[in-house]
């Protein structure tokens, strides 16, 4: 039960999790774990919606543009995805608003003139247009014109990117806080909005907002060719899938390397506005220049939790750090993490970075080897490549949760940048115990959510394969042999 504290400490700066044999977790430990762990499964599902968009509103404009059943059977299961993934994002969604008030009240109550806005707009202006467009889509397309429906597709896509955007105000402003001004308010020291154009549209808006919404694009792109992969696997001449994958390696091959150079310019501002998290970035301590690890191993189990040069096996850039914090200098000094006195979970900031963007490479390599066998006309005969995206499908998730760890985590000791800490947000009147139960009810829910939603998706894909004449087969796997292929690029 110690080492299992002493991990839990290392990996959160949360100070002790247990204590002794009592099972109940700090309730500032618990509440932190909980909402990590509800935005976590809320944003797979938000992502999912907003990256599904450009797709939905694509297969609609085709399916009512040329009328084949190609598209029609394209329109029509993504957009029973599009609906789940709406459904399950409603239900994990609305329970977060309330964590601000059980959880914590304070930043409630210091923050709730900037936040209270955005989210009220959220609400009205996005989620009420997306949901009340999308019934149009799954209910009215023999009832409504044609143009009445592709119209439809467009606001439903707008409203979940409108809806991204109102979110991302919010946590932007945190990051970058602006446009307000500290008063005193029955006794306590409140932000009072001064300036909503400087507060609404704040520094990091931008840069967030674009590397979120392409990050989305490029986790449902990678789930589009997995789904495609795995049917054009049982059925070669599926020629509605030969079509999804073949548009979702297009869109790999332009969103991924946009993500890496965008990345790189998000990383300058950073450093420039989070000097702290861009250092945990690369867990780097010591005031100087830096380096940029590119690839990095533990050389001991201490150094998971304890990222140094000196305990890792890294294939690193001397001075490149340096070089990308300040926009050209190899010498530029970068402030470490030893300057400052409390400092963010640096092996979950430095772990998640790596992840990050190691699965970015991996996505952008997947995008251009797709994009070569579709010119040599070989796309649905690779036998490797139709397994190495299916194997993909979740990872482009898989990046975007690391990344919003990067963003989130990376942020402590602060809930609003040098403004609030997360500490002083919490609730002083929650229990360990009502924490604790409060964190294990919302695990288990969500995890059967999360359930949930697979097993949907599971039989949609074997609903289709089904309606395609495939017959599977209890031990007809993936993995099994390709019908009608011979070749193996």
């Amino acid at each position: 039960m110690h080492v299992a504290s002493q991990i839990l400490e290392g990996a959160f700066g949360a100070g002790p999790a247990l204590d002794g044999w009592v099972l109940f977790l700090p309730a500032e430990f618990a509440s932190r774990v909980q909402f990590g762990w509800t935005i976590s499964v809320h944003i797979l599902f938000a992502a999912l919606s907003i990256g599904l968009a450009p797709f939905i509103v694509y297969f609609t404009w085709k399916d009512v543009r040329t009328d084949t059943e190609r598209f029609s059977r394209l329109r029509s299961f993504w957009l029973k995805v599009f609906a789940v993934g709406f459904v399950m994002g409603t239900v994990t969604g609305i329970p977060m608003s309330f964590q601000f008030g059980t959880n914590f009240p304070q930043f409630s109550a210091v923050a709730g003139e900037l936040i209270g806005g955005p989210l009220a707009f959220e609400a009205k202006m996005a989620f009420f247009l997306e949901a009340v467009f999308l019934g149009v889509l799954l209910f009215g397309r023999e009832k409504v014109s044609d143009r009445t429906y592709v119209l439809s597709s467009v606001l439903v896509g707008f409203g979940a990117w409108l809806s991204g955007f109102w979110i991302l105000v919010v946590n932007a402003w945190m990051q970058t806080p602006q446009g307000y001004e500290m008063i005193t308010r029955n006794g306590m020291e409140v932000a009072k909005l001064t300036d909503p154009i400087a507060a609404f549209l704040n520094p990091r808006l931008p840069w967030m907002y674009v590397h979120m919404i392409n990050a989305s694009v490029i986790s449902v792109a990678l789930l589009v060719a997995g789904v495609a992969a795995y049917i054009v696997w049982k059925k070669r001449n599926a020629k509605a899938w030969n079509t999804a994958l073949k548009i979702a390696i297009l869109i790999l091959i332009v969103a991924a390397p946009l993500q890496a150079v965008h990345g790189d310019a998000y990383g300058r501002h950073v450093e420039n506005t989070q000097p702290q998290k861009f250092a945990a970035m690369e867990a780097h301590y010591e005031t100087g220049t830096a380096d940029l690890h590119l690839f990095a191993i533990p050389t001991s189990p201490d150094a998971i939790m304890n990222p140094s040069e000196e305990n890792l096996f890294a294939i690193s850039l001397p001075r490149v750090g340096s070089f990308l914090a300040s926009g050209g200098d190899f010498d530029a000094v970068v402030k470490g993490l030893d300057e400052y006195e409390q400092n963010p979970p640096v092996p979950l900031v430095f772990w998640s970075f790596r992840i990050m963007v190691g699965l970015g490479f991996l996505f952008i390599a997947l995008a251009f080897w797709g994009g070569y066998l579709t010119y040599r006309g070989r796309l649905a005969d690779s036998k490797r490549y139709l397994r190495a995206m299916i194997a993909a499908s979740p990872l482009g998730f898989a990046a975007l949760l690391t990344g919003w760890y990067v963003t989130e985590i990376g942020r402590q000791p602060w809930v609003i940048q040098d403004v609030l800490t997360t500490s002083e947000a919490v609730s002083t009147t929650l229990s360990s115990a009502e924490a604790t139960t409060s964190l294990v009810a919302f695990v288990v829910i969500y995890i059967g959510l999360v359930l949930a939603a697979l097993y949907v998706l599971r039989w949609l894909i074997e609903d289709e394969l089904r309606d395609l004449g495939v017959e599977e087969s209890a031990d007809d796997h993936w993995y099994g042999p390709l019908p009608e292929v011979a070749s193996d690029d």
